[in-house]
């Protein structure tokens, strides 16, 4: 689990490519400090689990089901990626909960300049727009952000200076595809109204009869 607080910009600097998998090695600094091997590291969104770490870098695998569903099948040599520690009890929970389990790719269509802050247009699926809500939170390449607006196919957000000068997302371009992780509540309570094995469905009468 995460908050969607970015902690550091790695750097990748090595891809090792199996027939339908890759691992990862990656520079970094402040992740690192009391990562073990087995730990989990949001990169760009996508949790990952370390295989390998030493002073200057750590390595992760990335099977193809997560090759299929992120933005990690066009990853580069020395492409700086957004990193983040999986969440303590003892962490300040700045951000919102992100588990790390990306829902689909969109594609950057746009950048505006609004004051101190850059609007970003991110085209993408109904799959995903659906689960979006005005003011309320999504995760961009592991950064979690508030919704400035949001239609049937693309949602805005607006990114800080602060969040500018720690995170990947101004070093992209208009074209670049962003892993996006909806706000888990939305779709627990969609699985809950949708009812169960038996056809049960949770109703406003069944709330009130354990007590809500």
């Amino acid at each position: 689990m995460f908050t969607g607080i970015i902690e550091e910009i790695g750097k990748v600097k090595h891809i090792k490519k199996g027939p339908k998998s890759i691992a990862l090695t990656i520079t970094a600094h402040k992740v690192l400090n009391d990562t073990l091997v087995g730990d989990s590291i949001s990169t760009n969104g996508v949790c990952l689990t370390v295989t390998h770490i030493n002073s200057q870098e750590f390595t992760v695998d990335v099977m193809y089901e997560t090759l299929k569903r992120t933005n990690m099948q066009g990853i580069s040599i020395n492409q700086a990626v957004n990193l983040e520690r999986a969440l303590t009890l003892k962490s300040r929970l700045g951000g919102h909960m992100v588990s790390g389990h990306i829902d689909g790719i969109g594609k950057l269509i746009s950048i505006t300049r609004e004051d101190i802050a850059n609007v970003l247009t991110i085209n993408t699926s109904k799959d995903i727009t659906k689960y979006i809500i005005k003011k309320g939170s999504v995760t961009v390449d592991g950064i979690s952000l508030t919704v400035v607006d949001v239609d049937q196919v693309s949602f805005k957000v607006s990114i800080i200076p602060h969040t500018e000068n720690q995170t990947t997302l101004l070093i992209k371009k208009v074209g670049d595809l962003l892993n996006i992780e909806c706000d888990m509540i939305g779709k627990y309570v969609e699985k809950l109204l949708q009812g169960n094995e038996n056809g049960k469905y949770l109703t406003l009468e069944s709330l009130k009869t354990y007590g809500y």
